[in-house]
């Protein structure tokens, strides 16, 4: 921006008055900042809805860094002091301690409306958002008959709340597996939990501090952006498209921010559906290493992928590459078993928190998971699951573009497709709320991106898509 142009913001500014930071306090200036706007805000000295300085504006107003300004306002972002428009800048919003009015709207938001019931199974709407395959996808012989066999448990193992590191015989079994398919590991690496999401809650607890910077994919797994806000730290996105992560803007945001940690999907990512190629994973990891935060590799769909892809825990020895997996995907979500593979002084720390936030967790789900996995129907069951997810996939992708849908990427398996029109001027919570008067559960783009998109477009269930009355929506949104 020109002198002349910088000159008209400023005066059409509201003033702003330069706020008392004192460089010798204990405090750092980002702390400082952050509590002198949230005491503006609260006195209704900086009314709802007024406009802050830009970061330039702030930076020189204050005597500071711009980088300072940034991380000050990231913070007050997460505290519901302040929000980001696209293109306009930073507006103060109503503080966290003032009551909210009651909704006047029929239809609450997207977000609002759609979150429980696509978790909850329970809906009687197409879930075509959802997480999860049908039920009769993965065999219900195997699942039943492990969960027959998991309530045969004997009943000395009642008596106590069971291993705090999970079911021994299970953490066996996984070690076993993963050191003969992916690297080395041994059962006390490894920590049972209640699903990723327990797993990604664990490591946030354990790593990170209110304050702290983590790095996440954009778009990516919608529940661990809320997970992180509330933690207290700053979620920071990094782009992820078909061709993979922008890694020369995590460089610059990793210089900027200098994160704690990284949560990654390498492999058929949530909701994209791509994986890492080999060069971008060992740029990655040295990234990580010059940098110095951990990666969570989030690697929950795996087992869904037809072909083998790369592995950022099998590159690094667990050395600062913390793997997250889980069943949910492959037997059932109901089940809520999880495994988080760490070092050892690390899963020494998790299971302290573990046992903190929830003592143990259920050996009844866990002896049911090792059931179904040990069984030789397992692997012919995942096969099959492949073939089918492929089929649906195509049959999928043919819809998605007769309707004039535009993919973000082409999948390389797994379960989603993510797809929008490119010309569409309703957004995707209206959208959404349009297909849910409908009986259409949609899964829009706000659920998963920090940012604004350009355009609408939502994360397909490709088990679910080939529904006739979500041809018909789609078909009528494009000719509407």
């Amino acid at each position: 921006m020109d002198a002349v142009k910088e000159q008209q913001v400023v005066e059409q500014s509201p003033i702003w008055p330069q706020l008392s930071l004192e460089r010798s306090r204990q405090a750092s200036l980002v702390d400082q900042i952050v509590q002198e706007v949230t005491r503006l805000v609260r006195q209704n000295d900086l009314a709802q809805g007024s406009k802050m300085p830009s970061v330039r504006q702030f930076a020189k107003c204050n005597a500071v860094s711009t980088f300072t300004v940034v991380e000050s306002y990231e913070r007050l972002i997460t505290l519901g002091l302040l929000s980001s428009r696209r293109g306009s800048g930073y507006f103060v919003t109503k503080p966290a301690c003032t009551p909210q009015p009651m909704a006047q709207a029929v239809i609450p938001s997207a977000l609002d409306a759609l979150s429980p019931d696509l978790y909850s199974g329970v809906s009687s709407a197409l879930p075509v958002g959802s997480g999860w395959l049908p039920p009769e996808w993965y065999g219900d012989d195997i699942l039943l008959d492990a969960l027959k066999q998991s309530m045969r448990i004997p009943t000395q193992r009642l008596r106590g709340y069971g291993n705090p590191l999970g079911f021994p015989s299970l953490r066996q079994h996984l070690a076993s597996s993963l050191s003969q398919e992916l690297f080395s590991v041994d059962s006390e690496q490894i920590l049972l939990t209640h699903g990723a999401t327990h797993g990604f809650d664990l490591i946030l607890r354990t790593l990170c501090k209110p304050g702290d910077t983590v790095l996440v994919e954009d778009p990516g797994y919608s529940n661990l952006l809320s997970l992180i806000r509330h933690h207290g730290c700053i979620p920071i996105g990094i782009a992820r498209d078909e061709k993979g992560l922008n890694l020369d803007s995590l460089m610059e945001k990793a210089l900027l921010h200098q994160p704690k940690l990284m949560f990654v999907n390498t492999v058929l990512q949530n909701p994209l559906g791509t994986s890492l190629s080999q060069a971008q994973a060992h740029r990655l990891l040295a990234l990580a290493e010059q940098f110095d935060f951990w990666l969570v590799e989030d690697d929950i769909y795996r087992e869904l992928c037809p072909r083998p892809e790369p592995s950022l825990a099998a590159m690094d020895g667990l050395r600062r590459v913390i793997r997250v997996g889980s069943f949910s995907k492959t037997l059932s979500p109901t089940l809520r078993v999880g495994s988080v593979c760490a070092s050892h002084s690390l899963i020494g720390e998790l299971l302290r928190v573990k046992m903190l936030a929830g003592l143990t967790t259920s050996e009844i789900n866990e002896r049911a998971v090792l059931h179904a996995i040990s069984s030789r129907l397992y692997r012919r069951m995942l096969e099959k699951l492949k073939r089918q997810l492929e089929t649906s996939r195509n049959a999928s992708m043919d819809l998605l573009l007769a309707a004039g849908l535009t993919p973000l990427a082409e999948p390389r398996g797994g379960m989603f497709i993510s797809a929008g029109w490119k010309d569409s001027k309703a957004s995707a919570s209206e959208i959404s709320r349009q297909a849910l008067q409908e009986g259409i559960l949609l899964a829009p783009d706000e659920f998963f991106s920090l940012r604004a998109s350009d355009h609408p477009w939502f994360r397909f269930n490709i088990a679910y898509s080939g529904d006739e009355a979500l041809k018909n929506f789609l078909m009528k949104q494009r000719h509407g």
